[in-house]
């Protein structure tokens, strides 16, 4: 089977992230988490007093992007990737609901979106990536073997969200659900929409392995 790039979008927790992770171990691809780098800038922000109160200075900022080093390293004991920034794990810290809140200020900004996109299409060069995110076949891999649009009901996302999260109600996880739905939809830079080629797959009602089979019958198919 030939080597592929594999494109997955969607909105905020439906899952896209799992979904590429097993994919990768399942191909053994390499996995990309893009949203991971958004967050990343954010948490960068956030602790070097370029966002403060939901208040950004971009001109700060874009002195600072070429300060900015983000990578992944695959833990094994784990068995997940971390992601590292200027050489610091911070996978557990990009993860809270503090960046959640403020990561889509990050991913509305062109210069940001610029690099990370040149950053993720280096990887891709050579084939056999996983990436998940909100414009991944539609901006990053326009040409990917493999498009999916991963999507479910925001209650359900919600739902999801809150069995992840600990000192914070579920009307708040569903508030922020539906604010990041907005802005992520309605952005200037590259908003989150659906391929034309892409493939829809709605996990509402799906479980796990139900969902993991069907997709893994796309990859075989686009990779023959």
């Amino acid at each position: 089977m030939k080597k592929i790039n594999i494109a997955i979008d969607g909105h905020s927790s439906c899952g896209k992230s799992t979904i590429a992770k097993d994919l990768a171990k399942h191909f053994n691809y390499t996995y990309i988490d893009s949203g991971a780098m958004y967050r990343s800038v954010c948490l960068y922000c956030l602790e070097n007093n370029i966002m403060q109160n939901g208040k950004l200075d971009q001109q700060k900022l874009l002195q600072h992007l070429d300060k900015i080093e983000i990578t992944f390293s695959f833990d094994n004991e784990l068995n997940k990737a971390q992601t590292i920034m200027n050489g610091k794990n911070i996978e557990d810290k990009i993860r809270t609901l503090y960046v959640s809140q403020n990561v889509s200020i990050i991913s509305k900004i062109k210069e940001v979106r610029q690099k990370l996109i040149f950053l993720q299409r280096k990887i891709g060069e050579n084939k056999g990536v996983v990436m998940d995110g909100r414009d991944i076949g539609s901006v990053v891999f326009p040409d990917a073997e493999l498009k999916l649009f991963i999507t479910a009901s925001i209650e359900e996302r919600a739902r999801r969200r809150f069995s992840d999260l600990q000192d914070v109600s579920y009307d708040d996880v569903l508030e922020n659900l539906m604010k990041r739905d907005a802005d992520d939809s309605n952005r200037n830079e590259n908003p989150l929409i659906q391929a034309s080629d892409s493939i829809l797959v709605d996990n509402t009602n799906m479980t796990k392995k139900e969902q993991f089979d069907k997709i893994i019958a796309l990859c075989v198919q686009a990779m023959n």
